[in-house]
């Protein structure tokens, strides 16, 4: 069975991949459209990278908490939820994929285009806020697929906003099982279920309880648990670094 689905993903990878890294002269067309929107960003807003990161540091402590503004998590929880996706693929396995795959040299690229890119999610988690979208209950949607939808149709391309923010929600779906799910359930298993002799499938429902335990409260209760487990992968991250270095 396994064998099937890894052969389904394979044909479909197939065809997507050179659609998704068609390259220029051997410069991938992607990286080059994150790198220049990054740069862009960073000039046309005078480096907010640097100049926004000791006010971003006390947003994240709470300095500006207040109870009675609208949203239902904490600026902490908000940034614990970020990080939870990105600790593990993208700062582990994913570098370990470039490295192998680049050799060193990734590293440094990796860390020059991550410095422009800050002013990338600048913009994009101030869209975000801007065109959000306040539910009646009190919950909040929002996110590219919204402010692509909305903004884009202030300007006068509803038609274009609302096939972007379409795309982007197939896409972040698609990426939600894939990146989010697949492929992170089977490294735990790989490095943790097999040291303790668990089957695949039994790791496998375990794991989408415990996980459903908590997505099924919503981001308050997602942003609950990531505020008290993220702290201490971010410790055992840093920590197992130094220890390599």
């Amino acid at each position: 069975f396994l064998d099937k689905v890894d052969e389904f993903f394979g044909i479909f990878v197939s065809y997507l991949a050179p659609i998704l890294f068609y390259s220029i002269n051997g410069f991938p067309l992607i990286v080059l459209v994150l790198l220049a929107g990054g740069l862009i960003f960073t000039f046309y807003f005078k480096f907010i990278n640097i100049r926004g990161f000791s006010h971003a540091i006390n947003i994240v402590k709470g300095k500006y908490d207040n109870p009675d503004d609208i949203g239902q998590i904490s600026h902490f929880q908000a940034l614990t939820s970020a990080l939870s996706a990105t600790i593990g693929l993208g700062n582990i396995a994913g570098v370990a994929v470039a490295v192998s795959l680049g050799g060193p040299g990734a590293v440094f690229w990796m860390v020059f285009i991550a410095f422009f890119s800050m002013s990338a999610k600048f913009v994009s988690c101030t869209l975000g806020q801007l065109y959000r979208k306040v539910n009646d209950d009190g919950s909040v949607s929002g996110g590219p697929m919204y402010y692509l939808d909305k903004g884009l149709k202030e300007r006068g391309f509803g038609t274009l906003g609302k096939a972007l923010g379409s795309l982007y929600a197939v896409f972040i779906i698609a990426g939600a099982l894939g990146g989010g799910n697949i492929f992170q359930a089977n490294q735990s298993y790989e490095l943790f279920g097999k040291l303790l002799g668990i089957p695949d499938y039994l790791y496998g429902i375990l794991l989408a309880i415990l996980v459903g335990t908590v997505i099924v409260g919503g981001i308050k209760r997602i942003g609950q648990t990531t505020e008290k487990i993220v702290p201490l992968m971010v410790i055992l991250y840093v920590g197992a670094s130094l220890f390599v270095i």
